[in-house]
């Protein structure tokens, strides 16, 4: 379990990047929603033990996580939203460094881990090629690799299929799925399908506050019945916008389709939609 109570963050910049953030995490795939900017970065970096908050706490499986960081990276697992690589140096040659920074020092046992991740992330038949010659996808997944390593109760993805193609983006939340059964795993993303597809139970947060929080399906339940849509001229969204409480517009078939939100009928040629997950993020960062 991981328990995050009132956390708050501003940089010295004056950027209050937290604004008390309380959350109660358990076993299992966390989604993490929020665009750009809304804190989702300072939260992970935060509970990474990357950097200290103004106030607030943070305990994990009774470790308090601010008072004892090392204890905390003995059981963590992180992959950032940038990270780096050796672009000279072998996946199989950068694991086996890492092992041995986690105190892996027998040559049998880590030589077994490392193959073993190799195999899990499929790039056992890649090991021997340089980290820069790795595509954007079998970088993510050398990266879940390195964050493997040391058995890891607690692991941290930090945006991690921006970027990817659809079939790299598969692959790599097929493996996350794969991880996520037994520890916690955070995934924070701004793409809504991600959660929808992965994650159990999710947050969205926005302006460095969680504005909406709960299992993804419920989510959906509370809002049905809610959600409406029709076909506009692009010139009219200002005016729906003014009227009602307006979702999301997108454009399809040379045509603005506008969901809005509304307890009772709007009327006025709206037809029910089936709420999205997609409909709740954009209801609760607009």
């Amino acid at each position: 379990m991981l328990q995050i109570s009132n956390l708050s963050k501003t940089y010295p910049n004056g950027t209050q990047a937290l604004k008390d953030v309380s959350l109660s995490i358990s076993n299992g795939m966390f989604g993490l929603l929020g665009p750009n900017g809304a804190g989702k970065s300072s939260l992970m970096r935060t509970i990474a033990t990357l950097q200290d908050p103004d106030s607030g706490s943070i305990i994990f499986n009774g470790i308090d996580v601010l008072k004892q960081k090392q204890e905390l990276r003995k059981v963590l697992g992180y992959l950032p939203q940038e990270f780096g690589v050796y672009p000279k140096v072998s996946a199989e040659e950068m694991l086996h460094y890492v092992a041995r920074l986690k105190g892996i020092a027998n040559d049998k046992e880590r030589k077994e881990l490392v193959k073993a991740l190799l195999e899990q992330v499929n790039l056992y038949q890649h090991r021997n090629k340089y980290l820069g010659g790795y595509s954007g996808g079998m970088k993510q997944r050398f990266g879940i690799a390195q964050a493997l390593i040391g058995d890891p109760q607690l692991i941290i993805v930090d945006e991690p299929t921006a970027g990817l193609d659809p079939a790299e983006r598969l692959r790599f939340n097929n493996l996350l799925s794969e991880i996520g059964e037994n520890i916690v795993v955070i995934l924070s993303t701004h793409i809504v399908e991600d959660v929808s597809e992965l994650c159990n139970d999710m947050a969205i947060i926005a302006s460095g506050q969680v504005v909406q929080r709960g299992n993804p399906e419920s989510l959906l339940n509370e809002f049905s019945g809610r959600i409406w849509s029709k076909k506009v001229a692009k010139e009219d969204v200002a005016a729906i916008q003014s009227q009602h409480r307006l979702v999301l517009s997108k454009l399809s078939a040379g045509r603005m389709v506008v969901h809005i939100y509304s307890e009772t009928d709007p009327g006025n040629g709206f037809v029910p939609e089936r709420a999205t997950l997609e409909d709740i993020y954009f209801a609760n960062i607009s």
